[in-house]
């Protein structure tokens, strides 16, 4: 956010520029935050005024964000508070969510109007360390007053603040994705997936070594300061910047395994631990009863698709337990635990399940009890599944034979009417995740379903919509008109 806009030259730390276009099919979702409905626990807001080191004239306030059933809204207002004549949000996740490299996006519209500065961008973890501009700064996207054009700009210290920025020209005011993609080498821009400034970071070119440590996300929107000027229109007021989703995707070796060791649980009810006689010793999550559960934060699944869950149990008698994620809003369905004979008596059983990309609490719930828990293993399933893994599906609802579909009723739909959705000859051992997109591709409503029934919460106004339908089979989409 902070620009002096001197220009620095210098071939070891320019690339030319070009037109490529965004390879995002080498990356995988590893964060996001869609704003249905809510606001991620992972944004912090900040507060107050001062001028925020470019002379702006807002005061910051956790008042100025809301969210609709679909957005992120920054408004700025003509309100006074802490002495400041304007407020508006400045949200961020540091300590919270952190990265280095990757691919950062964001889907965005952005207000017009003389004096308005939104931006979407990053600051370096160390920044209570080391301050500004040593701590380093990537700015996805800026914008200021009513110009046609958007902005992309490194920051970094050398010998001195130095700075390289580029510009496309672009629709500000209707939504468009921003995104950079940031690598050892290099950091890229793109608006629509459409390649537009680049910079060599390799081997510290220009001094660029700031880019080559954590960074945490921003969003705000600036009223007044050094790039805009002084001068607000007040006929814009309020004005607001929305922010359909921010997405974080990473490049990951898929076939990499987790494993979670039973008693390092990050909340727990009703279970102890013990020393166990497994194979590695340590301990063991002991004499777990009907209605006990574990849960075990920030679990990441890289890609999307089928994952293989073990599960290294003891039991005398046998039980069953089911996975989740997310406090359940994902269910990943039971596994039966065999009679193994005794508490230290070992063996693995397996689930094959399919999971979106992403990061979430895994947990761990007795459906029965009479049974430990060593570990749990997470690693992307082969084609070729396990006698434990064919045994558990066999015992699960019947799967599908062939390509599943999806029906809509009813289609044409009235305004506002109740709509269902079924899945015909859909897996039942595997989630399906159903989404509501409108005619320009944006999610309006996702759901996770378990069966073949699915109903739509939300009223659609009058339009086109796709009905998408994903699972490990594949993905049917349809077409909805609501009159």
């Amino acid at each position: 956010m902070k620009h002096q806009f001197t220009s620095l030259l210098g071939a070891a730390a320019l690339c030319l520029l070009g037109s490529l276009t965004a390879q995002a099919q080498t990356y995988q979702q590893v964060w996001a935050d869609e704003f249905n409905g809510s606001i991620s626990s992972s944004w912090v807001f900040e507060t107050g005024g001062g001028g925020w080191g470019n002379n702006e004239k807002q005061y910051y306030q956790r008042a100025n964000a809301t969210v609709t059933s679909t957005e992120l809204q920054i408004t700025a207002r003509k309100q006074t508070v802490g002495g400041m004549p304007y407020t508006s949000a400045r949200m961020k996740t540091q300590g919270t969510k952190e990265f280095k490299y990757g691919k950062v996006e964001a889907r965005i519209k952005m207000p017009l109007g003389q004096g308005l500065w939104p931006a979407f961008w990053m600051l370096g973890s160390n920044i209570n360390t080391v301050s500004w501009p040593a701590c380093g700064e990537i700015d996805v996207m800026e914008h200021v007053n009513t110009e046609n054009k958007v902005y992309g700009t490194v920051h970094w210290d050398n010998n001195g603040h130095a700075e390289y920025g580029g510009n496309t020209i672009t629709s500000p005011d209707a939504y468009h994705v921003y995104a950079v993609e940031w690598e050892p080498t290099y950091i890229r821009w793109f608006v629509d997936g459409t390649k537009f400034h680049e910079i060599n970071i390799s081997n510290n070119a220009g001094g660029t070594e700031e880019f080559q440590r954590p960074f945490f996300l921003l969003l705000n929107l600036a009223v007044a300061g050094n790039w805009p000027g002084q001068t607000v229109d007040e006929s814009k007021l309020p004005a607001t910047m929305s922010v359909d989703y921010v997405r974080v995707y990473q490049k990951t070796t898929a076939s990499t395994a987790t494993t979670l060791q039973a008693e390092s649980y990050s909340a727990m009810n009703g279970v102890q631990v013990e020393a166990t006689s497994d194979t590695g010793g340590g301990q063991n999550v002991a004499y777990v009863d009907a209605g006990d559960w574990l849960a075990y934060n920030s679990v990441n699944f890289p890609t999307s698709g089928n994952y293989l869950l073990e599960y290294r149990v003891a039991s005398p008698s046998g039980g069953t337990l089911s996975s989740d994620l997310n406090a359940g809003a994902v269910q990943l369905g039971n596994t039966a635990i065999p009679a193994t004979g005794g508490w230290q008596n070992w063996t693995t059983v397996s689930k094959t399940v399919y999971v979106n990309a992403g990061t979430y609490n895994f947990g761990v719930f007795a459906q029965t009890g009479g049974w430990n828990l060593n570990w749990i293993r997470i690693s992307r399933a082969s084609s070729a599944r396990t006698a434990g893994s064919a045994a558990t599906a066999a015992a699960s609802p019947a799967a599908a034979t062939g390509p599943f579909d999806v029906a809509v009723y009813p289609n044409p739909q009235v305004a506002g009417a109740p709509l269902s959705i079924q899945l015909e000859n859909a897996d039942l051992t595997q989630p399906t995740t159903v989404q509501v997109l409108d005619a320009s591709g944006r999610q309006v409503w996702q759901h996770t379903a378990f069966g073949n029934s699915v109903e739509v919460s939300r009223s659609l106004p009058g339009g086109l919509y796709l009905i998408r339908a994903t699972n490990a089979a594949g993905k049917v989409t349809k077409k909805l008109l609501v009159q």
